[in-house]
């Protein structure tokens, strides 16, 4: 079982460091759409570190042990860095719209003074919430058992082996729930929506099929990780209707599958991203095979 997630962790490793080393060695693609793909790729890069090398090292050596505090601690970075990616997949959203819907202000709205305001806010927002989740749940008191069926410490895992009145953590979690992610989807859907509806009145031509080529790569990653979470989230509501197996299958695929395909998707399907990759291989391709022959001097 360890060795498919150890080639997944490896390939994230190798897709999004790709992603971000052209990104940022590429002089033409330091635009806020490519700026947000890196940091897309920057939160794909370091959440499987939270809990993938944990999680090997109890499937190879079976240790299992972790102290609340070290528990508290992979929960809180865990669930703030999933946040933090639907605020990123939000603001590509509002990105997109502003382009395609009002392209002559979009210098005005999309720059990095923006992008400063909004991922503070983006924090302010992620830390205060998963913070309250993780305070509540380190009140908690865990008398019968203290064995979470699981592969990484996740908030609703940890509140489940809890004695005494949980209702207060399920509150929250659904409050945090709410508030980000699902606030989030709600103004994806609403950007998408004028954006198509946008771009379906414009007369067809290259500029129509270039924008929908772009904002399908968007909706792809977009639904990909929505679709986990939504599973990971709906295992838990349901949790005696589905196996403790397929239970924690479905909420490690959350943490580590979405880290492998959204890097593979914009490399893919972005051409600008595609070409760049393709020149520094061919780039360090050639130095490689390049061979310095010294001057001859014949006396």
């Amino acid at each position: 079982m360890s060795i498919p997630f150890f080639i997944m962790f490896v390939v994230s490793i190798v897709v999004n460091s790709v992603i971000i080393y052209t990104i940022k060695t590429g002089g033409s693609l330091h635009s806020p759409m490519y700026i947000l793909i890196c940091t897309l790729a920057v939160v794909d890069l370091t959440l499987p570190f939270v809990f993938i090398p944990k999680m090997l090292f109890n499937f190879l050596f079976d240790w299992n042990e972790i102290t609340l505090l070290a528990c508290l601690v992979q929960m809180f970075f865990f669930h703030f860095l999933g946040c933090f990616e639907s605020t990123i997949l939000l603001i590509m959203a509002l990105d997109r719209y502003i382009a395609i819907c009002n392209p002559l202000r979009y210098n005005d709205y999309i720059n990095m003074v923006t992008f400063h305001k909004l991922s503070v806010a983006a924090f302010i927002r992620g830390g205060l919430l998963i913070s309250l989740i993780v305070i509540l749940a380190g009140s908690l008191s865990f008398c019968l058992s203290n064995v979470i069926e699981h592969c990484y410490c996740e908030h609703m895992a940890l509140v489940g082996v809890a004695c005494g009145n949980t209702t207060k953590n399920n509150i929250m979690g659904l409050i945090v729930v709410f508030c980000i992610p699902g606030l989030d989807l709600v103004f994806i859907f609403f950007s998408y929506f004028k954006i198509f509806t946008a771009v379906f009145k414009a007369a067809a031509g290259r500029s129509r099929q270039k924008a929908i080529h772009t904002c399908s790569t968007h909706l792809i990653v977009i639904v990909v990780s929505y679709t986990f979470a939504l599973c990971s989230y709906l295992a838990y509501r349901f949790r005696h209707s589905v196996t403790p197996d397929v239970h924690v299958l479905m909420s490690v695929m959350y943490g580590i599958f979405p880290s492998c395909f959204h890097p593979i998707v914009y490399g893919v399907r972005t051409k600008e991203i595609r070409d760049q990759i393709l020149k520094t291989m061919k780039g360090s391709k050639t130095k490689v095979i390049s061979i310095t022959i010294p001057s001859i001097t014949q006396e």
